[in-house]
Parts: structure tokens; C-alpha cells; sequence
């Protein structure tokens, strides 16, 4: 049985006031560890307040993306070293926003997977289809392509330790959402892909979400699926109670 996990992704929102506010409101009210994993992906500004805030709950803190390299010239940009310095605990990576505007490629994506593992950070890898890819009828080819990328070189064992994502791009912050069934049918893709590279009790053990327009009204059914491990949450995680609704769904799957 495959413990379910819930990760926020605040993207580019809340001010530092606001964060903090979210995780000392919901950090005493959540399910247990045993029963689900809770995650938040916040800006990075505020990652190491939060990670202390947290230290006493069974609240994750993630990051949303970072460099592959431990340091360098590399304005802006974050570094794997930097996040488990302080104590940063998931990565999300290679999500559409960054593939799409930041040119993120699957070799890049498949560098940051290696760079998480070694600093003991656990990658959120997510994979999904533009509209036009779906009603080509490309979907499963095109998540099944970018999975193997990232994969590339690692081992059983490490494939365990990490999140897969299916993320369709078209229900990203659109109100949209691929219905259970299609999402299912996808992530069970997924499993297939992971299952052909390495073996059957690795795609058993892999945990993976479904991303894009997830909301307290959708989670359970999504949930209620063979494949479905959790979700990957964007608007639906910057609110105390509605984050602590999909939890409490998830516990309860």
C-alpha cells in the first residue's frame, strides 16, 4: 500500500508574513505521518523560517526548483547544497512552468534528479501533455518520454525514493481537470513505463501524483484510483483549509 502525499506548490505566491501565518495554522491539524505525507513547495526566500517553523510537525518543506550544480556563477539560481543546508526536505522539478519558460530540457531535469539524491532531497518529477499533444492522441508517448529521461541511470532503489507528477499542462491553474479515469489511465501509463525499465515491484513501490486543478471536491475520486497517489496542488494549497481538506481526503483514501 502506497502512502499517499499531498504537495503544495505555492509557485510565485504569498509574502513572508503570509507563510508563515499558513504553516503555524495548519501545522497542529494535520493527519498523521502514517497515513499521509504533507508537503509544502514554497518560495525559496522563505524556506529556511519555515523549515524551522515546521521542525516540530510532521510538515514537509520543499523547494520548487533548483540548479544541478553545487555551486558556481550561476546568478539567481539555487543549489542542491544550499537547499539541504537548510534542511529542505523535496524538490519539485522540471514542472511545465519551468520546461516553458525557462527552457528547462529532460537532460537538465535528469541532472537535478541526481543532484537531489545526493544531498538526500526527494525529487517531485513532473511530466505532462500540452492540449494539442492530447488531442493528437500523443499524451501517454509523450509523458512515457519524458519519464525516461529523467530516469536515465539511476537504480531501482533510488526510483523509489522519488515522486512522479503527471501534470497535464492544459488543467494547470485552468479550472480544467482531466477527469479520475483520464488521469488513471495516464499515471497507470506512467507505472507501465517505470515497470518496463526496471521491474514490477519498483513501479509498485513509486509513488505518483496528479496535478492540475485539484480541489477539495475532486481529490477523493482522484484518490479512489488505482494508480493516483496523491496530488500535486497549486491554488487549492494556499489556503489553510482547503490544504488541510485534501490532507484530510488523503488520509482517509
Amino acid at each position: 500500500m502506497r502512502k499517499p502525499i499531498i504537495a503544495g506548490n505555492w509557485k510565485m505566491y504569498k509574502t513572508f508574513e503570509e507563510a508563515i501565518q499558513f504553516v503555524e495554522a495548519v501545522q497542529d491539524k494535520l493527519p498523521s505521518n502514517d497515513n499521509v505525507d504533507a508537503v509544502i513547495c514554497a518560495p525559496a526566500l522563505f524556506l529556511p523560517t519555515l523549515v524551522q517553523i515546521a521542525s516540530e510537525s510532521e510538515l514537509a518543506i520543499g523547494a520548487q526548483t533548483m540548479h544541478y550544480e553545487n555551486e558556481g556563477a550561476f546568478t539567481g539560481e539555487i543549489s542542491p547544497s544550499q537547499l539541504a543546508s537548510v534542511a529542505v526536505d523535496y524538490v519539485i522539478l522540471g514542472h511545465s512552468e519551468r520546461r516553458e519558460y525557462y527552457n528547462e530540457t529532460d537532460e537538465a531535469i535528469n541532472k537535478k534528479v541526481a543532484a537531489a539524491l545526493s544531498h538526500n532531497i526527494v525529487p517531485i518529477i513532473c511530466c505532462g501533455e500540452t492540449l494539442q499533444e492530447r488531442e493528437a492522441g500523443t499524451t501517454e508517448q509523450k509523458v512515457a518520454g519524458q519519464i525516461t529521461a529523467a530516469l536515465a541511470g539511476f537504480a531501482a532503489q533510488d526510483v523509489e525514493h522519488m515522486v512522479l507528477a503527471y501534470e497535464p499542462i492544459w488543467a494547470i491553474g485552468t479550472g480544467k481537470t482531466a477527469t479520475a479515469e483520464d488521469a488513471n489511465q495516464v499515471c497507470g501509463a506512467i507505472r507501465a513505463v517505470v515497470e518496463k525499465l526496471y521491474d514490477t515491484a519498483t513501479a509498485q513501490a513509486v509513488r505518483i501524483q496528479y496535478g492540475g486543478s485539484v480541489k477539495p471536491d475532486n481529490i477523493e475520486e482522484l484518490l479512489s484510483k488505482e494508480h493516483i497517489d496523491g496530488a500535486l496542488v497549486g491554488g487549492a494549497s494556499l489556503q489553510a483549509e482547503s490544504y488541510l481538506k485534501l490532507l484530510e481526503a488523503a488520509a482517509n483514501a
